[in-house]
């Protein structure tokens, strides 16, 4: 059932698929792992900075249940990465659930923390809208790297030294679910869905994709396993408001 590879098989013919994550993360949330992508740029576009367009795209398509069993990844034994107080783990589980914390020493931020579990359709509601964001001091710097060009307020929630250039907020605690957003679309490198539970304190996309890498190099840490499938419903009529502002 899962012929995407989540970009994988483009890198290893030598091409490398930018921004990714939103786009595999609502593939993910929407348990979604046969598709087919069409690229006219080695860039996904940003669009408003969430997965939200995503989610409306793929219910607009429909969801199609195949005849072979969908094949899980399950954890077997824990994993953990550490980088000065930074830390991502994924540990066994029945399910797949994600724990992230982040600490910004920002007026708007502070520490942040949520828990998501992927079934009937939170994933929709609580992480699909969730917008990336940037601090405004970073963004000039950032340009001369090459990086965020097309980033503006319209894609992208736009911090000030002690404010929000863009309000509202869609949820008091965005910042975090983004994370969380990000986290779920970088662990699709796996390749499969995941029978786990992530724990993750300040990381970032790195030791995200670090714990992929370690993941995948030692088999004795999962296995392949099929599990009873349970209805899309949930994700196809799970409450999304056009405008999710709070």
């Amino acid at each position: 059932m899962a012929r995407v590879s989540y970009a994988t098989s483009l890198m290893k013919k030598g091409v490398l698929i930018s921004t990714t994550e939103h786009l595999l993360s609502a593939l993910v949330g929407m348990r979604i792992d046969n598709a087919i992508v069409e690229l006219d740029n080695l860039e996904l576009p940003i669009l408003d900075g969430s997965a939200r367009p995503f989610v409306e795209l793929i219910r607009k398509a429909g969801i199609r249940k195949q005849r072979r069993p969908r094949t899980y990844i399950r954890i077997l034994r824990a994993l953990e990465v550490h980088e000065g107080n930074k830390f991502i783990g994924i540990y066994p589980a029945d399910t797949y659930s994600v724990s992230y914390t982040i600490n910004f020493p920002h007026p708007m931020i502070g520490r942040e923390a949520f828990t998501l579990e992927l079934t009937n359709g939170q994933y929709v509601s609580a992480i699909a809208p969730a917008r990336t964001f940037g601090f405004l001091h970073e963004a000039e710097a950032l340009r001369q790297q090459g990086l965020i060009r097309g980033a503006s307020t319209e894609n992208a929630l736009v911090l000030t030294r002690d404010g929000l250039e863009n309000p509202p907020l869609r949820y008091p605690d965005e910042f975090v679910r983004h994370k969380i957003l990000d986290l779920i679309g970088d662990l699709a490198l796996i390749g499969k869905q995941v029978l786990g539970k992530v724990v993750a304190d300040r990381a970032g996309h790195a030791m995200h994709t670090a714990l992929v890498s370690r993941l995948l190099r030692d088999r004795t840490l999962w296995e392949e396993t099929t599990i009873a499938e349970e209805s899309h419903d949930e994700y196809i009529n799970s409450e999304m408001p056009a405008e999710h502002v709070l």
